[in-house]
Parts: C-alpha cells; sequence; structure tokens
C-alpha cells in the first residue's frame, strides 16, 4: 500500500504522507455514500441552498487558511490561491441561488393532457480532479452536483490531500450530513475499480487526455454516463487592427496564470504579420520584468512549477521545437522546479509547443499571413476547449465566433471560467459541460411525464 505524498514546490520538503485507503474502505465509502443518497435526494432545495450558502461563508471566512495549504501544495502565487477560493465560495452561492431554478418541472404540449420533464439526481457521483486549480475543480464540480441532490465521492491528486481534506471539512461544517460528500485518499491506480463498483452511477474528470480516455473508457464499458474537461493548446489570435496594450497586458495574464499550468491558459500566440515584431517586443518587455521567488511572497511573480518533472517536460518541448527551428527570443533557462518566462518565435505546426500542451510558461509565437490564416492556424489542432481573438472589427469577430472550433472564443478578452457560462470543449479537449445551467443538468435523469 503506497503513501500519498505532499511535496511544496517551493521549498522540495516533504509536507505530509497520507496511507492510501484500502480496498475495503474505499467499498465502505462507495457504499455509505449510496445509502446517505436515498437520504439526502428527499431534501429541498431551501435545505440544500441553506447549508451551500454556509459552504460559501466558510470559505469566505477561511479564505487565507486554506490558500495557504494550496500555495504549499502545488505552488502557485499566494494571491491567486486567495482569488480560487473566493472563486468557489462564488460558485456555491450560484447554485444555492439558481439549482431549484435550473431544474424546476418543465411543462411541453403534446397528445397528452399534460405532459412535462422533471430533473432527478442520479445518484453518488465520482470526481476525479487535478492538482492545478485544487479548490476551483472541485468546487464547479460539487456545488451543481450536491444542489442537484447528488452524493460526491473526490478522488484528488495525490500531491493535494491537504486541500481534498479541507474541501471535505467545508461541506461537513456547513451541514451536509456525513458521507454527502467524501474524500477518496487514493492514488489513480484504483480510479477504475471505483467507477466499476455498482454503487457508482457517473464519473467526471478533469485531466489530460490520456487519463480522460482511460476513464471514458472504463465507464463506457460500465453504461455509466461521463463528462470529461481535459487539455488545451488554446490560441492567442492578434490581428493588425488590435488594441495592442489591451491585447499584451491580456497575454500575461492568459499564459503565466498559475505559471502556465491551466488547461485553458493561452499558449499559442498567432499573431497577424503587421503586429507581429510590435507585439513580441510589447511581450518581451513584460516578461523581463517578472520577479521569481517564493509563491507564498506578495512580491513574487512569477512561481515554480508544480515539480521538477513538471519542469523537465517543459524543459524538453522547448529544446525540441528549437532544434525544429523555433527561435529563443527569451528565457529557457530551469533551476530545479522554476521555469524561466520563455518566448519563442519562428514557431509552427509540427513543433512540440505547437502541436501539444505546454503546461508551463512558454509563448509559443506564430506569423499569420491575415486573419483567415490566422483562423486556420488555431484550428490546427487536435484540442479545442477555448480561443481568444483581439481585433476591433466585428467581421473578423464573427469570423472566429462561427468558424472556430472551440468550447468558447473570447473576443478581446481573457477565456475564463465563470459560474454563469457553460464551460467544456470539443475534440480531444473533452465532452459536456460544466458550470451554468447546462452543468448542473449533466448528473441528473430528465425524466419525461405523460398523463393522459
Amino acid at each position: 500500500m503506497s503513501n500519498l505524498k505532499s511535496i511544496d514546490p517551493y521549498t522540495l520538503k516533504t509536507i505530509s504522507e497520507l496511507p492510501e485507503l484500502t480496498d475495503v474502505e474505499v467499498a465502505q465509502k462507495i457504499v455509505h455514500s449510496g445509502e446517505q443518497f436515498e437520504n439526502y435526494r428527499k431534501t429541498t432545495f431551501a435545505e440544500r441552498k441553506e447549508r451551500m450558502l454556509k459552504a460559501a461563508a466558510l470559505l469566505k471566512e477561511r479564505k487565507k487558511e486554506y490558500a495557504r495549504t494550496i500555495t504549499s501544495e502545488m505552488g502557485k502565487l499566494i494571491s491567486e490561491s486567495e482569488s480560487e477560493v473566493e472563486k468557489c465560495a462564488w460558485v456555491c452561492e450560484y447554485y444555492a441561488d439558481h439549482a431549484e431554478a435550473f431544474l424546476s418541472e418543465r411543462i411541453i404540449e403534446s397528445d397528452a393532457e399534460r405532459s412535462s420533464v422533471i430533473f432527478q439526481p442520479v445518484g453518488p457521483v465520482l470526481a476525479v480532479m487535478p492538482w492545478n486549480f485544487p479548490f476551483w475543480q472541485v468546487f464547479r464540480f460539487a456545488a451543481p452536483a450536491l444542489m442537484a441532490g447528488n452524493t460526491a465521492l473526490l478522488k484528488h491528486a495525490s500531491n493535494v490531500q491537504g486541500c481534498a481534506a479541507a474541501i471535505e471539512e467545508v461541506f461537513t461544517d456547513a451541514g451536509f450530513e456525513f458521507h454527502v460528500f467524501q474524500n477518496l485518499a487514493i492514488s489513480s491506480s484504483k480510479v477504475q475499480q471505483v467507477i466499476e463498483h455498482p454503487g457508482v452511477k457517473a464519473v467526471t474528470l478533469t485531466g489530460s487526455t490520456p487519463a480522460g480516455a482511460s476513464v471514458a473508457s472504463v465507464a463506457g464499458a460500465q453504461i455509466k454516463k461521463s463528462v470529461l474537461e481535459l487539455g488545451g493548446s488554446n490560441a492567442f489570435v492578434v490581428l493588425k487592427d488590435a488594441d495592442l496594450e489591451k491585447a499584451a497586458d491580456t497575454a500575461m495574464t492568459a499564459r503565466l496564470i498559475n505559471a502556465g499550468q491551466s488547461c485553458i491558459a493561452a499558449k499559442r500566440f498567432i499573431l497577424e504579420k503587421e503586429i507581429h515584431d510590435t507585439f513580441v517586443e510589447m511581450l518581451r518587455e513584460r516578461v523581463s520584468k517578472l520577479q521569481r521567488g517564493d509563491p507564498a511572497d506578495a512580491d513574487t511573480t512569477l512561481a515554480p512549477l508544480v515539480s521538477q518533472v513538471q519542469a523537465d517536460e517543459i524543459e524538453q518541448q522547448v529544446h525540441a521545437s528549437q532544434q525544429s527551428g523555433a527561435t529563443l527570443l527569451a528565457g529557457g533557462k530551469k533551476e530545479k522546479t522554476f521555469y524561466e518566462a520563455t518566448i519563442l518565435t519562428d514557431v509552427e505546426p509540427g513543433m512540440p509547443v505547437f502541436d501539444e500542451e505546454t503546461f508551463g510558461p512558454v509563448f509559443a509565437v506564430t506569423k499569420a499571413e491575415n486573419g483567415a490564416h490566422a483562423l486556420e492556424l488555431s484550428n490546427q489542432s487536435d484540442f479545442g476547449l477555448g480561443m481568444q481573438v483581439f481585433t476591433q472589427s466585428d467581421a473578423s469577430a464573427d469570423l472566429f465566433v462561427h468558424e472556430a472550433s472551440e468550447g468558447s472564443v473570447f473576443v478581446n478578452g481573457l477565456v475564463k471560467s465563470d459560474p454563469r457560462l457553460p464551460f467544456g470543449g470539443v475534440k480531444t479537449s473533452g465532452y459536456g459541460r460544466e458550470l451554468s445551467e447546462e452543468g448542473i443538468r449533466e448528473f441528473v435523469n430528465v425524466k419525461t411525464i405523460w398523463k393522459s
């Protein structure tokens, strides 16, 4: 039996080691989840709302405490960790306020005297979640799932078990009954047996494309619903008529949030040729001002990556792209878990930094002949999570809105998730949607009622 280990990415010191649950303990938790579901599903929306609002209040009250846990376990800037906890409170409040309306009976005219659709919870749902947004990824699943009347089982990343325990604590302290939300302290090797357990009714995963394919195949074999939010290689397109200052400022956040370790981070910077050199210089100036250091220090602006393995992977992708003809303009150096903010120009399809997901602070810059070429380059990806385009032309914006092969298109703004808007991808970025009305309806039985 292995231990789940948390290592501070900045100090490289072990924070904690947690023994993995045994197969018997895991099975017991699943059974408890199913038993509690039979009671919890009968609670009213008003009762669930009261508890969910309490969870939001606790997140706000404990923001600094939980932010320190996030930063110590996975290394993001403390300001980003605090913002993440605040966003979790927001999604709790959003679904507390809107879940009942989203799931209210819908009357439909037919040849019946009365026909309608009602929405009912499906039961225990397994969430397989990543380390990069260890609170947000969980809460954006849990808030709608619990408000819909489901119970939840969390398989969190092995290195953020402190965050997992804190999240379970929030829901328990907010008044949700024991076993409504449970953390399963297990490694990835046990995920298959959890999905295959008859007590688990559905599964959602946020993670890499290979992990998603594995989970989807197991769920499919069991005829269980799955939702996948997978990797991304988001394009950041800047056309010649764009507000370049706004675009450059946005580019820094779009690429460097969480030190670039985000599925929706901008990764491929596609610049129309007329503004290419100017915009690259604007990026270079901004990158040169970044301050590397302790992510718990408010003055630090560039955090370490989650591990030395992650830093090594980024280094390999950059070197391989250079060997294929990319030009290193800035950065490119690694020290333990730190990787410099790096700008590569002359990037073309076929290079790792264009074709693959780069989970680190690398700006991969490609020159486009015109808007149509920029769209072609943007779509030249196996991923389809989201993209952003900067232009002052309505016609150019409409071209990307309608023709970009993405789950989201943001015009003159940063791609981000928002509880009010559905979120998810196409192609190898996954399927299904989280957040908004679409998200809460993923794990319910859409039941048709017909009365004569």
